[in-house]
């Protein structure tokens, strides 16, 4: 039986932000406090690619942080592919952590179809 799921993502899971910057091939996350322009805001920064400033996760609330100036300081597709790839990667943990296992498979629309596998209930 399949079930059709809409995930609304926080970014709350370091793990999970970690494996997304490898997924995506970003260098490692920094924890820390960053400068946005004329703010700063603290939380675990991911340098997307052409990116001016970096992303910076809150894991505490969930939000996200970051200024490009309208697409002009970085693309907006760069920050949905890595919600995206957060998403997968926090869906693989969980999945691991409840023993179950996890496939993906690219469309060709740009969605990522995933498949669990229960684990043995026994």
């Amino acid at each position: 039986m399949s079930h059709i799921v809409t995930i609304q993502t926080e970014v709350r899971d370091p793990a999970a932000i970690i494996a997304s910057c490898e997924r995506l091939q970003l260098p490692p996350p920094v924890l820390g406090t960053a400068k946005l322009f004329a703010t700063q805001a603290t939380g675990w920064q991911v340098q997307l690619p052409a990116w001016r400033y970096p992303l910076v996760c809150q894991t505490e609330t969930g939000q996200l942080h970051y200024d490009n100036f309208q697409g002009r300081w970085g693309a907006q597709q760069q920050l949905d592919q890595f919600l995206q790839r957060y998403a997968v990667e926090k869906t693989r943990l969980e999945a691991r952590r409840q023993g179950h296992t996890l496939s993906e498979q690219l469309l060709a629309n740009g969605s990522i179809k995933l498949t669990i596998q229960l684990g043995d209930p026994a």
